[in-house]
């Protein structure tokens, strides 16, 4: 009798433990699920850093399309369109159409009042290139020790640079560089398992008004394709943090574009041509803008440091 009364008491204790323990794990559950969506959301911007453009690598092989995988670069931008950080500008498909549409105007053959020529094409403050990690074991703990160079063993269900396709995992990397100076901005990581895609494929990222509904159909809908989605938007997630100190205007944030000087001319000393000249100019030489400006008169420096004032219509923009 003692002996049911004490194992009554114990299930009693455990019964008690497990309902008081529930709501507790349901908690760490939320919150673990939670982070894992916040994990696989796009990042927003409250105002776009500039205008971008997405590029494939130039180096390595065509990995996606044995895959049934689009373009990298289409992924990316999709991330960046539904991030609203950059206006993205199209170097490809769209780009060489709208050259048509140029030429048809040269040409002479588009109606009147078509509005289509030069002068008109919006530049890319940078360019963002998206490329996958090489497994390199000699790179001292550092994931970007080389970048794609091939197929490993030559098999392409084996290891690819920083994809193992019969593990599901993948290393990518996203380098944004600055159109003007050549400089690399940022470069940001990222990484993902198999594992990863759990709770994420259940997500809004990879539904039917996710990513497939978005022209990247095979990132959303095999299990290779949604671990390289995860890598990139971490990547993504990542650089949007580092960029956030770009400068609003990155063409103004630049050096002025250098001038040519078109026919015989001298820089003179001030803006009201008074005083002595500075020096003589020839057509062909390059001079460089300080930025100040009064009606025609620009003020530049020569390639040799000479600092003086040149009126604007004996130059043009050096291209």
């Amino acid at each position: 009798m003692g002996n049911r009364k004490a194992v009554r008491a114990a299930l009693g204790a455990a019964l008690t433990v497990a309902l008081v323990s529930a709501p507790a794990m349901a908690q760490r559950q939320s919150a673990q699920d939670l982070r894992q969506q916040q994990a696989a959301e796009i990042p927003v911007c409250k105002k776009p850093l500039g205008t971008i453009s997405v590029l494939e690598p130039e180096h390595g092989v065509n990995w996606w399309s044995g895959h049934q995988l689009p373009e990298p670069s289409r992924l990316i931008k999709v991330f960046v369109s539904r991030s609203r950080c950059f206006t993205l500008v199209d170097r490809g498909a769209g780009m060489a159409a709208a050259q048509n549409e140029r030429a048809l105007a040269a040409d002479g053959n588009l109606r009147r009042g078509s509005n289509v020529g030069k002068g008109q094409v919006k530049a890319a403050d940078y360019v963002l290139v998206p490329d996958l990690i090489s497994q390199n074991s000699n790179a001292g703990g550092n994931a970007v020790g080389g970048l794609l160079s091939g197929l490993v063993g030559g098999r392409a269900g084996q290891v690819l640079g920083g994809l193992n396709f019969k593990k599901k995992t993948a290393d990518v990397v996203l380098t944004v560089t600055d159109v003007r100076s050549s400089e690399q901005v940022a470069l940001a990581e990222g990484s993902a398992k198999k594992t990863d895609i759990g709770f994420n494929a259940r997500g809004n990222l990879f539904s039917g008004s996710g990513l497939g509904a978005a022209g990247v159909g095979g990132y959303a809908n095999t299990e290779i394709g949604q671990v390289i989605t995860l890598a990139y938007l971490q990547a993504y997630t990542n650089l949007i943090a580092q960029l956030g100190g770009l400068p609003e205007d990155a063409s103004a944030a630049n050096p002025m574009q250098a001038l040519r000087v078109t026919r015989a001319a001298r820089m003179l000393a001030n803006a009201k041509g008074t005083g002595k000249a500075v020096r003589d100019l020839e057509p062909g030489m390059l001079l460089y803008p300080t930025g100040q400006k009064e009606g025609a008169m620009w003020e530049v420096e020569d390639e040799l440091g000479n600092r003086g004032w040149v009126n604007s219509t004996s130059t043009e923009l050096a291209r």
